[in-house]
């Protein structure tokens, strides 16, 4: 994946287990009279752990408007928004102007998968070809690959934290809608937001350029268990160590800006 992932603004979190527990009954066949088996009492299985809810903060009577337009009428908005948090040249530059927000569910909600489809993507095509660096039998990510992803990790890290949170809160409802339109009726957007950050922060930093098998649409990394993390770990990695550390800085801010109003749910 060769885009960034710097389109992550803002809020909340559930991440909750479900435990079924049933009983288990175990009958022994009495063929002759016998003493009575010892009962066995199972432990107690222990408790289903607190469920972390992250509310979508409130926005201020000054930024919220009266309404917001419906998802289908919604670009103009979007488009304005991001260019107020981005500025023109790098909406420009960076961004598709139509289907804003389905396009950054979509693909927010395909980065800890194993892929993501460039047809979802909200930012463009990262310009030049993805440099290598050869040694002998040995192939690894040229250092000089990382300048490929300057302009987007620079406006990123350009970023307002709390801009961006004011302005994710007051089109909120139509991220919602989105995330519905993908089938997911009974759960939050914003909960999704969260894990899909974590997610992103727990990507490896490997010291040195990681070596590459040899390509066949495209490279892929020699080590398996890099090759078999998420599609939003792997784009980290492949922007280099300085973008990655950058970029993780950026969402760390913003994860904390989210997390101010998380509250824990017992099940």
């Amino acid at each position: 994946m060769k885009n960034l992932i710097w389109w992550l603004v803002p809020v909340a979190l559930t991440l909750g287990a479900l435990y079924w527990f049933y009983q288990y009954q175990h009958r022994n066949a009495v063929e002759a009279p016998q003493l009575p088996a010892a009962v066995v009492v199972p432990a107690a299985p222990p408790a289903p752990p607190p469920e972390t809810h992250y509310p979508v903060p409130q926005p201020a009577a000054a930024d919220a408007p009266p309404e917001i337009p419906t998802l289908a009428e919604s670009d103009t908005a979007l488009r304005a928004a991001l260019v107020s948090v981005f500025g023109q040249g790098a909406f420009d530059l960076l961004f598709y102007p139509k289907d804003v927000v389905r396009r950054i569910v979509a693909t927010v909600d395909n980065l800890p998968r194993e892929k993501v489809s460039q047809n979802v993507l909200p930012t463009k095509k990262v310009p030049g070809r993805f440099l290598v660096a050869t040694n002998g039998d040995t192939t690894v990510i040229d250092p000089a690959n990382a300048a490929r992803y300057k302009p987007y990790v620079d406006a990123f890290d350009a970023i307002d934290v709390h801009q961006s949170v004011a302005l994710y809160t007051r089109f909120y409802p139509l991220f919602q809608e989105a995330y519905k339109d993908l089938g997911y009726p009974k759960t939050y957007f914003n909960d999704r937001l969260i894990a899909v950050i974590d997610d992103l922060l727990a990507a490896p930093e490997p010291k040195d350029p990681p070596k590459l098998a040899e390509p066949h649409l495209m490279y892929q990394f020699a080590d398996p268990s890099l090759e078999a993390l998420p599609a939003g770990q792997k784009a980290l990695i492949r922007m280099g160590p300085g973008n990655e550390a950058r970029v993780k800085a950026k969402l760390r801010a913003i994860r904390a800006e989210l997390a101010k109003g998380a509250v824990t749910v017992q099940p």
